[in-house]
């Protein structure tokens, strides 16, 4: 399979663009957007996507929204961002994982995780008419980006909306979301989100 550099694909998407776009960034948590937001907002309006069924107990999944809040409400940008908050649905993630319970962290439960979430994003994109739609998915270390960008190649092609193809930990990206979680403290939680990452114990911040 041909190997792609996706942070250069981002960047020649990015110097193409002749004016300002509108992007919907599915995004999990503050820390893994800080970063993102910092190097698009200078190309898009943004609307963050807070889509994440897959995150409990309900109390880790409100904290994390708040804090996206509040990141949003603190950080300056040059062009707008806001927010579009989805009911929380643990249900419809334990639906898609049945029986993938027992699958390692990073295995094929994440993969229905993925792909659950990118296709959220990708519909409502194309419902709203955005110009893009992404994820801040592919700033951890943690996360396969090779994998979500296939996925979200997927999505494009079958709802005919432009993915914003990225591999945001490149170029320090992972390291300055750090800084930025420390500038603004925010939390920056030990799990994924799901009660199968924090029953293992993996560290996905």
């Amino acid at each position: 399979m041909e190997k792609i550099n996706y942070q250069l694909k981002m960047e020649e998407e990015l110097k193409s663009l002749n004016e300002k776009k509108t992007l919907l960034l599915h995004s999990c948590c503050a820390p893994c957007s800080s970063h993102v937001l910092s190097l698009l907002t200078d190309y898009f309006d943004i609307t963050i996507l807070y889509y994440n069924p897959n995150i409990e107990p309900y109390e880790e999944y409100q904290k994390r929204k708040e804090e996206e809040i509040r990141f949003i409400k603190e950080f300056p940008h040059k062009n707008k961002i806001t927010i579009l908050d989805c009911d929380y649905d643990n249900s419809i993630y334990h639906e898609q994982v049945k029986g993938l319970e027992e699958e390692r962290e990073r295995g094929k439960r994440c993969t229905v995780c993925f792909r659950l979430r990118l296709e959220k994003t990708a519909k409502l994109a194309k419902e709203n008419h955005y110009d893009y739609f992404g994820t801040t998915l592919t700033v951890s270390p943690y996360k396969d980006a090779n994998l979500l960008n296939r996925i979200g190649k997927e999505f494009e092609e079958k709802y005919q909306i432009k993915y914003l193809y990225s591999d945001f930990k490149k170029k320090d990206g992972y390291k300055h979301s750090i800084e930025l979680s420390n500038q603004y403290h925010l939390y920056r939680q030990n799990y994924c989100g799901c009660i199968y990452s924090k029953r293992e114990g993996t560290i996905t911040k």
